[in-house]
């Protein structure tokens, strides 16, 4: 399918959302399928917010909350994204990397016999941020890398928000 503007993955506004839940850094687009999360996205501060539609959603924006509130906050959701194997392996290391700790992509790519590039794609592909923390994967330089398949601009403002709040 290719990127329009009517095409709900290119355009998150025509995205339907069981809850909408403000953040200091954004607004946090939650989407179920019955009884799994399967998305969060980051949509612009503007952005009206969604009271929760549904017990799961509920459930997504009390603990996200949690999370907002204690940075060590353990998540406890039944999640389901789907990737290629590849993606899976990163998303089980990324989510083993404890709050106000960091790893590099080279470190993860030495870990599962492959490429920072490829781990750094991985990364970019996670439609569950913050439950699966792609924020704690840096460059090996100590730089931030990318964030959300972007080097600029709000994406790694979020990052550094995100970055931030674990270190306290």
């Amino acid at each position: 399918m290719g990127k329009s503007k009517n095409n709900p993955v290119a355009n998150p506004a025509l995205r339907v959302y069981q809850a909408k839940l403000l953040a200091p850094f954004a607004v946090l687009g939650i989407r179920t399928d019955e009884d799994w999360l399967t998305d969060i996205d980051y949509l612009p501060l503007n952005t009206p917010t969604l009271a929760p539609q549904t017990l799961l959603a509920k459930e997504v924006c009390l603990q996200l909350q949690a999370y907002l509130t204690e940075p060590d906050f353990m998540f406890d959701l039944s999640v389901h994204i789907g990737g290629t194997t590849h993606q899976q392996r990163v998303w089980q290391v990324i989510q083993a990397i404890p709050s106000g700790k960091t790893t590099s992509y080279a470190e993860i790519a030495a870990q599962l016999h492959s490429a920072p590039r490829a781990v750094g794609r991985a990364c970019g592909a996670n439609r569950l941020p913050i439950v699966i923390p792609c924020h704690r994967v840096i460059a090996k330089n100590g730089g931030l890398g990318g964030f959300m398949n972007a080097n600029d601009g709000d994406p790694l403002e979020i990052k550094r928000w995100l970055l931030r709040h674990e270190s306290t």
